[in-house]
């Protein structure tokens, strides 16, 4: 705050400085220009007074010298051209007279000069522009001496005004500073600056996206506790049945089913790992370019080996190269690693699953829609909204398994904006479609 006080009174002051300066400017400019008239005619005035003066002839007294503070000079001729008089011998000044205002440019600077006939005599008065602007700037200067001396009092008056102005934010900070870590509740609007509620709502939609996170950071934490549970007590149990097998035969058995304790164990810990690093708003999204076409034969053949180890026809249907989308090709992968994985896994064998990235029909055209369909059992439709849930596995499921594989998929495809659709797959089980935003086609 001190700081933002700070520029504000040196911008306030400076800006005050400046619109004097140029004042002063204006002014010096205005009282010179009514000095340059009054002068001019002050000038006329004085030549008009030398109208009924005698100069030449013995018997006709001269005009006395001017005082030395005098600024103007005079020059007197005669009809024929001789100089009756000139009040300084020194003077610079042209000896032609051309009549009327002059400005002469001399050694010793500008001179403003009035020529002017009267009777048999030419008479002409000049008057350095030096003297002009002396008078000009000592006006200017009295008229700006009293804002500069209140410039001083002016600063203190903006120091308190600004301080003053502020004070609404100084207690905002003050009452962010004071809450705690946990404390995600809405700063009040009230006697904030119209100037500072922006801030304040965009601090407020912070604190609720905040709160959203760590609610369901809260959430998932809590659901992971309690699904380790279970798997945890069993290795446990089967830890207990190893150590009391009473023959070589009971413990290897025991031991066997320790192990496959230990895989589901590590494969659920490797799922909330990987739903963790997805989670929406985890991590921003690299602007990547990739053709989905190539992150789907990549999936295919990581789950070849899993495929031939069920005897399942795992193939592509249609895969459209000209079809780009922006993301992240390490979570594209997850995802469609996900959805090979479930349909391999939930499908008799013997049976064929089938991936397809091809644009959409009509008004859809602009999506890219990728997709897996499975010979599995499928899902009901009334709980294919569930199945994305977390942990959440349709009763009567033998296969063993999280229940985050879909969740999983859910995140990623929320990630990247797209829309996650389950319906009947046309062989039989269940298809997952993942529809992105308007694809970008490139030239084949």
């Amino acid at each position: 705050m001190r700081s933002l006080r700070r520029t504000l009174l040196l911008s306030l002051l400076g800006a005050v400085v400046l619109v004097l300066a140029l004042g002063g400017i204006a002014t010096y400019s205005t009282a010179r220009n009514e000095v340059d008239e009054l002068m001019d005619y002050q000038l006329r005035q004085f030549a008009l007074s030398l109208r009924d003066q005698q100069f030449g002839g013995p018997d006709r007294p001269r005009l006395a010298p001017p005082e030395p503070s005098f600024d103007f000079v005079i020059q007197i001729w005669d009809e024929t051209g001789v100089q009756l008089y000139l009040s300084h011998p020194h003077s610079v000044l042209p000896s032609l007279a051309k009549f009327g205002y002059n400005t002469v440019k001399t050694t010793e600077g500008d001179w403003r000069v009035f020529s002017i006939p009267l009777l048999n005599h030419v008479i002409q008065v000049a008057q350095p522009m030096a003297a002009r602007s002396r008078i000009a700037a000592g006006a200017a200067l009295r008229t700006l001496v009293p804002s500069l001396a209140l410039i001083p009092l002016l600063g203190i008056l903006i120091w308190y005004l600004v301080g003053r102005g502020l004070r609404p934010l100084e207690r905002l900070t003050r009452e962010v500073a004071a809450r705690r870590p946990d404390s995600l509740e809405a700063l009040p609007p009230q006697d904030v600056p119209e100037e500072a509620r922006p801030l304040v709502t965009a601090l407020n939609r912070l604190l609720r996206r905040l709160d959203q996170a760590l609610s369901a950071q809260r959430a998932f934490v809590a659901d992971a506790a309690h699904e380790l549970r279970t798997p945890l007590a069993a290795l446990q149990i089967q830890l207990q049945l190893c150590e009391r097998a009473s023959d070589e035969a009971t413990r290897q058995a025991a031991m066997a089913e320790l192990r496959a304790g230990l895989q589901r164990a590590t494969h659920m810990v490797q799922q909330l790992l990987t739903l963790a690093r997805h989670e929406p708003g985890a991590a921003a999204l690299p602007p990547t370019s990739l053709r989905l076409a190539d992150v789907a034969r990549q999936s295919l053949a990581d789950h070849a080996a899993l495929g031939d180890a069920r005897h399942i026809d795992l193939g592509a249907e249609t895969l459209d190269e000209t079809l780009s989308v922006i993301g992240d090709a390490a979570a594209l992968r997850t995802l469609v690693g996900n959805l090979l994985d479930n349909a391999i896994r939930y499908s008799p064998e013997g049976s064929r699953v089938d991936v397809a990235v091809k644009a959409g029909a009509g008004t859809d055209a602009s999506t890219c829609w990728l997709s897996v369909s499975d010979s599995g059992p499928g899902i009901p439709e009334d709980e294919r909204e569930r199945v994305l849930d977390r942990f959440y596995r349709p009763a009567g499921q033998v296969q063993p398994g999280s229940g985050l594989g879909l969740a999983i998929v859910r995140s990623i495809a929320e990630r990247h904006g797209a829309r996650l659709v389950l319906d009947e797959s046309p062989l039989g089980g269940l298809r997952v479609s993942v529809a992105f935003p308007p694809a970008t086609r490139e030239s084949a």
